[in-house]
């Protein structure tokens, strides 16, 4: 047996139940009835929530990714800028009026390295990153045993090679 409830809705939630029982088969109370099931159990669809968690996982690893490279460019900029900065000596009175025209050149295959960059799928940050962990493995490992001297778990660099 069915029970008859009677209900109103917003016009905009009743324009959409509308569009909705345009499908052949679907009527407003199979509609109504299904959409109270999943909102007064909400144990019901269990795999939904899980597949839901499964893709904000994902993301928030993306999002950590993100702000990883991020913090990485924003210091390699800053370091960089500082080096460049501290080193460059003022330019002579007499290349100054030229200075200008070489560092529009300068500036424009600057541009376009970066443009062939971003349209390919290898990004320098990652490269970066890849040579610095084949080259010093145990950079980035964390220690695990948390009883070591900072001495002792400092890697010295690469060895001298052998002749």
């Amino acid at each position: 047996m069915k029970r008859r409830i009677c209900s109103y809705v917003s016009d905009a939630t009743g324009d959409r139940l509308d569009m909705a029982v345009k499908k052949p088969g679907v009527t407003k109370s199979a509609i109504i009835d299904e959409a109270l099931k999943r909102y007064l159990d909400p144990q019901r669809d269990q795999s939904f929530d899980a597949a839901l968690m499964r893709r904000l996982d994902r993301l928030t690893r993306r999002q950590g990714i993100i702000e990883r490279d991020v913090a990485i460019a924003t210091e390699t900029i800053a370091l960089f800028v500082r080096y460049f900065l501290t080193i460059t000596p003022p330019l002579p009175q007499a290349e100054q009026e030229a200075a200008p025209m070489v560092g529009r050149e300068r500036f424009q295959v600057f541009v376009a390295q970066v443009g062939r960059r971003l349209g390919s799928d290898r990004r320098l940050v990652s490269e970066v990153l890849e040579s610095i962990v084949a080259e010093n493995p145990g950079l980035f490992a964390a220690s695990t045993d948390g009883g070591e001297d900072e001495d002792e778990t400092q890697d010295d660099g690469p060895e001298a090679p052998d002749d």
